[in-house]
């Protein structure tokens, strides 16, 4: 049968079809990840950070200025730990980080050496540490949901969780998702803490002690431009919060308001990084104002500014 050469030289328009809505796909799954990962929020904050005065961001952490110091060196010793969360102790001029996978508490020079492990027994899946001061430390339990009150001095060699007062802090939306984040906020006299997902704010008021006063509280916040929340630190000498995301790779800082101010993000290039942090799961800062991060498995950094 004779086919005709004119039919044979015409594309086919199914193929055109296709690959218009695979155009359309594409489009779809890029404007789905902008909104997911909150790629737009960041370009507008972007740019406000471009237009801020000279004044803004002396009142600020200012993050932009930041560069990377240790770039993600090992901690010996904790390889199969899994770091989280990290505290600064200003009387002994070390950190704290609690180790989720393997309980215990592990107290750090500011260059990331593991100085001792204190094992924490009774605890479940500890994720939050918080120095307050005179020794007292509360370790955040995401599984358990409980906050424990410990008291640590250079003698103690081990922790045990019935041995100190707790908190329950109440369901969350997402049960395996908790608390995460702590911080003693002095200036305000509160405990501020975070829900890792949804991303969520609640403040506790606490003379610094280890009693509480009345019920945690949630904070109204719509500025948390993140997938899920890590780690915080509450800023007393600007009264600003930093809030860690792994997910998002990101450190955000805001105001006493709650309005973004600033943020970096923790990929490859970017504030001197040689590589994204993998997993950035603690943040914190001492008087010096250099930012100290942990990221599981057991990679330590530290940022100063330029």
């Amino acid at each position: 049968m004779a086919v005709d050469a004119q039919q044979l030289s015409k594309p086919p328009r199914r193929t055109r079809f296709h690959w218009s809505w695979l155009l359309i796909a594409l489009v779809v799954i890029l404007v789905g990840l902008s909104y997911a990962w909150h790629w737009d929020d960041r370009g507008l904050l972007w740019l406000r950070e471009q237009s801020a005065s000279a004044e803004q961001r002396a009142a600020s952490v200012w993050l932009p200025d930041y560069k990377v110091d240790i770039d993600g060196k090992s901690m010996v010793g904790l390889e199969k730990d899994e770091a989280s969360d990290l505290s600064y102790d200003p009387v002994s001029k070390t950190l704290y980080s609690v180790m989720g996978k393997n309980a215990f508490l592990a107290e750090l020079s500011l260059t990331g050496d593991v100085l001792r492990k204190i094992p924490l027994v009774g605890w479940s899946n500890p994720e939050g540490v918080m120095v307050l001061g005179n020794g007292l430390i509360a370790i955040v339990d995401e599984r358990q949901h409980l906050m424990t009150m410990v008291t640590v001095t250079p003698d103690t060699k081990t922790l045990d969780i019935k041995d100190f007062p707790k908190y329950d802090l109440g369901p969350s939306v997402d049960q395996n998702k908790a608390f995460e984040g702590v911080t003693w906020d002095a200036r305000n006299q509160q405990i501020l803490l975070g829900e890792e997902r949804p991303p969520a704010l609640f403040s506790w008021k606490s003379d610094g002690s280890a009693i509480l006063k009345g019920d945690k509280r949630k904070l109204v916040n719509d500025n948390l431009i993140m997938r899920n929340l890590s780690a915080l630190y509450a800023d007393q000498k600007t009264g600003h919060l930093l809030v860690l995301s792994a997910e998002s790779h990101l450190l955000l800082e805001l105001d006493e308001k709650g309005n973004k101010v600033s943020f970096i993000a923790l990929v490859t290039g970017l504030n001197g990084l040689a590589h994204t942090i993998p997993r950035a799961e603690g943040v914190t800062m001492d008087e010096n104002r250099t930012i100290y991060m942990v990221s599981e498995p057991n990679l330590f950094y530290s940022f100063k500014k330029k």
